[in-house]
């Protein structure tokens, strides 16, 4: 199984962060803009496009306050498993690390999902940037 793993250190209260992530609708807004164009709620899931056309449903597994913690599933004909978590760690009061877990079958589309993660996290990046002193 393939898992990939995204450690994104941010110039931002860790709260934030949280407040982005935990608002799972909100995808294009708060947390990816530009990587998502466009979140649909959907019940308990959501509807992704991605700026490459492509479209996930992403089903809310848990969304874990205390510890700051949301964890989603992709089901699909091409997935046979994937399974992400998304966690956001203070480092203080004005800085925090989003840690994003993948794992998923098959291996192959392993390549594909990295290189759209890589574009998530510039996203990210550019959602929190560092406060102007």
């Amino acid at each position: 199984m393939a898992s990939i793993h995204n450690d994104i250190p941010l110039p931002v209260p860790a709260r934030d962060v949280w407040d982005a992530v935990r608002d799972f609708g909100a995808l294009p807004q708060r947390l990816a803009p530009g990587f998502v164009t466009a979140c649909t709620l959907d019940g308990d899931a959501r509807i992704v496009t991605f700026a490459n056309g492509s479209v996930a449903r992403e089903v809310l597994v848990d969304c874990d306050d205390a510890r700051q913690r949301l964890v989603y599933a992709i089901n699909n004909e091409r997935l046979k498993h994937y399974s992400a978590s998304v966690q956001v760690i203070a480092e203080g009061d004005a800085r925090c690390r989003l840690v994003w877990i993948i794992d998923m079958l098959p291996n192959e589309l392993a390549p594909y999902v990295q290189g759209q993660t890589r574009e998530a996290v510039a996203a990210i990046h550019r959602a929190f940037p560092p406060a102007s002193a």
